[in-house]
């Protein structure tokens, strides 16, 4: 048994299907995990995934945590995306950015996949670009304002089958599902 904890269920939706083929049951818990202050994402899911085991009865836990680093910030927010977006909102983000020429942005996903021994990361970046305002309703987070690297779409305009086959969580998920296939 595995179990993929978190709270959000468009996340879920996704590592579920990414794994589907894998010889392993997925679960979701929801906990409310205390997050450790850094920029990078794999110390703040390495950090999470051991508290999470914590609160499980066996088995694996795997625990995701994103970040956005945008380039003219040197890699600020990173991991601290969550919160910077739950204070200005994905627009404030995009309009705080006018005062720089580059929007470069580089998205990452971390996957932890702990058993109470031994810890196993995989991540995901892409390059892209921070638009000037949100565009796009699919998706979640700051999928409306993250622009791909060679894509005229956001995430956020993206379906999410289309979404998933570029996307940093889809080339953490290559990792994962090879680790997890025999």
């Amino acid at each position: 048994m595995l179990t993929f904890v978190s709270s959000n269920e468009e996340k879920y939706r996704e590592i579920r299907q990414a794994l589907a083929a894998c010889p392993v049951e997925v679960q979701r818990a929801s906990l409310d995990l205390p997050e450790i202050q850094s920029l990078d994402p794999a110390e703040v899911a390495a950090y999470k995934v051991r508290k999470a085991y914590e609160h499980q009865l066996g088995g694996q836990v795997l625990v995701e945590d994103t970040g956005l680093g945008i380039v003219a910030w040197n890699g600020y927010p990173g991991a601290l995306i969550k919160w910077v977006l739950g204070s200005v909102g994905e627009p404030g983000l995009c309009r705080q950015l006018d005062a720089w020429d580059d929007r470069r942005a580089v998205a990452t996903v971390v996957l932890c996949l702990f058993d109470g021994q031994e810890l196993h990361t995989f991540s995901g970046q892409v390059a892209g670009q921070i638009t000037s305002a949100p565009r796009g309703t699919h998706g979640f987070g700051w999928d409306s304002i993250f622009q791909p690297e060679g894509y005229a779409l956001t995430y956020g305009e993206m379906a999410r089958e289309e979404k998933m086959k570029i996307s940093m969580r889809a080339r953490a998920l290559d990792g994962l599902v090879r680790h997890l296939t025999p």
